[in-house]
């Protein structure tokens, strides 16, 4: 049977490493890129007789992200132990969260410029809202890497505070789980909760996903993907393993509840072992640490709440009259909305200014391979350019020179540089007669347009501008040819 004949369900948990500047349960200090083993304490080592403290800026920053997504948080929170055997945890077992978590419930709204981009013009469930389990805090364990003959430990990692945010099985498509992980990315990144960088271990996911025929209401045996690095990897490891499930289903082979890693040199998952349940992690509350009673966390951590990407979209789209699509590019990247809001500090230069910074502005971004942190431009810049454009002072393509040179002298004012490369506006008599000698030269062109070919008007303004040596202003001209010809 063709994949299409199963119903695919998809569940997630990320693990997210939270901004603070010390471990969960430690001292230590979290900072990424430090020489092995150099921030450890007998806690984090796991050392006997080492006690626990916990990092109430670790659980206020875990309460913050579920009023993020709309989970909430239970009056009493516990600690529990899950045990298991590994080098990466000394201690033979996990601080963690079991029954009585942080947060509770809740969903991850599927931004469409969060999913891949071949696909944001045909989203199956456009607006779909994913729903959540849960979100517990806890430990991270030590980084492991395994040579050819060896391998090594570094636990400075090890004791970072951790979220694991679970999703209910309520993913359908590897798309949907790209959009996921996007959407649940970006709003991490605007609370400032974490960097949520994968590249840096910051953010990591499992996966789990089963395959049931169409008609059956009892879900498929479950088969987990672990510790997947990137957002594409996630995608292209479900796409694999989806069709690895249905090929052996229509085989007549059962699926058994099992772990598997995805090697994406090779692009195709590995078996590592069955998949424990949780009775295998023999949970127990931990007797070093007393529960928490959440009431005045939660009151201290509703002003924190920030304007939301969705929210922050749709007030683009109402105050400054941008498109959907500006408005949802500008809104990805925390960042760039602040810069456009300091460029457009006159709200009916909303739609220009945003049109300067989705085309020119990105794509210079993304020719120089920098991040819009590191934009030399400031944001005044743009606001500039487009008040010369609009009061007819040079022309948009002037603008873009004009942009280009900024670039390299981003502390010049805009008219200042313009004025120095020489796009002062033409005198207005001079392009008046300029308007009329076209107008006189062209009759043939002039009666098409009174019949009803508007579209020549934009061959006679380059005829004006090309004898105006491209001074003149396009629009200035347009509407001039258009008074006294119509």
């Amino acid at each position: 049977m063709p994949v299409s004949d199963y119903i695919v369900t998809i569940g997630l948990e990320v693990h997210c490493q939270i901004k603070s500047k010390s471990k969960m349960f430690c001292g230590c200090a979290t900072s990424f890129g430090e020489e092995p083993n150099s921030n450890v304490c007998p806690v984090c080592l796991g050392l006997p007789g080492a006690l626990p403290v916990l990092n109430q800026h670790a659980i206020e920053q875990t309460i913050l992200a579920g009023m993020m997504i709309n989970c909430k948080t239970p009056e009493v929170s516990k600690w529990d132990r899950k045990n298991y055997f590994y080098p990466d945890m000394p201690k033979n077992y996990q601080l963690t969260q079991f029954d009585l978590p942080l947060c509770i419930g809740g969903g991850v709204p599927l931004y469409d410029l969060a999913y891949p981009k071949e696909t944001q013009k045909n989203i199956p469930n456009p607006g779909k809202v994913v729903k959540l389990t849960r979100i517990h805090l806890e430990e991270d364990v030590a980084k492991s890497t395994h040579h050819s003959n060896n391998s090594t430990i570094d636990f400075n990692r090890a004791g970072t505070p951790l979220m694991e945010i679970v999703s209910d099985p309520d993913i359908e498509t590897p798309e949907e789980a790209y959009a996921y992980l996007k959407s649940l990315q970006q709003i991490l990144i605007y609370g400032g909760i974490s960097d949520a960088d994968m590249e840096k271990g910051q953010m990591r996911c499992d996966v789990n996903v089963s395959l049931r025929p169409h008609g059956q209401e009892e879900l498929g045996e479950k088969v987990e993907l672990k510790n997947l690095n990137s957002i594409s990897a996630v995608r292209n490891s479900l796409h694999y393993e989806i069709l690895r499930q249905a090929e052996e289903l229509d085989a007549g082979i059962a699926q058994i509840q099992s772990t598997r890693r995805w090697d994406a040199d090779l692009g195709e998952s590995q078996m590592m072992r069955t998949k424990e349940d949780a009775h295998d992690y023999r949970y127990f509350p931990e007797p070093d640490l007393l529960p928490i009673r959440t009431a005045e966390l939660v009151e201290k951590m509703r002003s924190h709440v920030p304007e939301l990407p969705h929210d922050k979209r749709a007030r683009f789209e109402a105050d400054f009259g941008i498109s959907p699509y500006d408005a949802g590019v500008i809104t990805s990247d925390q960042n760039l909305a602040d810069y456009f809001e300091t460029a457009v500090s006159k709200p009916n230069l909303g739609k220009k200014i945003a049109n300067w910074i989705t085309n020119s502005l990105l794509a210079k971004l993304n020719e120089e391979g920098i991040d819009i942190l590191d934009c030399p431009l400031p944001a005044e810049r743009i606001l500039e350019l487009v008040e010369l454009v609009e009061a007819g002072t040079i022309s948009n393509n002037q603008a873009r020179e004009v942009f280009a040179t900024l670039w390299n002298k981003p502390e010049d004012k805009a008219a200042d540089t313009a004025k120095a490369m020489g796009f002062e506006p033409a005198d207005t008599g001079a392009i008046e007669t300029m308007i009329e000698e076209v107008i006189a030269a062209n009759p043939d062109k002039v009666a098409e347009i009174q019949a009803g070919n508007e579209k020549l008007l934009n061959f006679l303004t380059g005829q004006v501008m090309k004898a105006s040596k491209g001074k003149a202003n396009p629009k200035m001209v347009t509407d001039g040819l258009r008074a006294k010809i119509l």
